[in-house]
């Protein structure tokens, strides 16, 4: 009893100070673990698979593959230009998730080769909706034109 009571009375004896420091902190952990697994869970949820089997990521995966023969350097390059704007820490996996739309796209229409026209049509259908301020933006500043596609921004 007389320990129990001795760690009681040292507890309140710390400054003000630090233990709001501690509270503060320990927020600031708690509001970090949130946002991580926030991420963590998008992640998970992209590697279950779906009715058919596959998971997303399965087909991207499948479509860059199947595609892969069909890109050129110089369409190499137009994907480079396209995925410039988002931020370095995220372009790998934003091309890879474009690059598997276009290949989708130039794929299911039976050409012999990745396009301009497959590869602007692939980075507007693989962009979030939410996104779409900024992708017209972008495309406007590259002078691409994009009003044959704008019937794929609504979707």
């Amino acid at each position: 009893m007389y320990l129990w009571n001795t760690f009681l009375f040292a507890a309140s004896d710390a400054p003000s100070w630090f233990m709001n420091s501690i509270v503060f902190w320990g927020f600031i952990m708690l509001g970090a673990m949130t946002i991580g697994g926030f991420f963590m869970f998008r992640k998970f949820m992209k590697v279950l698979p779906k009715e058919d089997g596959m998971s997303k990521l399965d087909w991207q995966n499948y479509w860059v593959e199947k595609s892969r023969p069909l890109w050129t350097d110089e369409t190499k390059a137009f994907l480079d230009m396209l995925v410039s704007p988002v931020p370095q820490a995220f372009r790998d996996i934003a091309k890879h998730s474009i690059a598997a739309e276009i290949g989708k796209i130039a794929v299911e229409s039976g050409a012999s080769e990745v396009t301009r026209d497959h590869c602007i049509k692939g980075y507007i259908v693989a962009t979030p909706k939410r996104d779409n301020k900024f992708l017209i933006k972008f495309l406007k500043k590259n002078e691409i034109d994009y009003t044959p596609y704008q019937h794929l921004m609504n979707k």
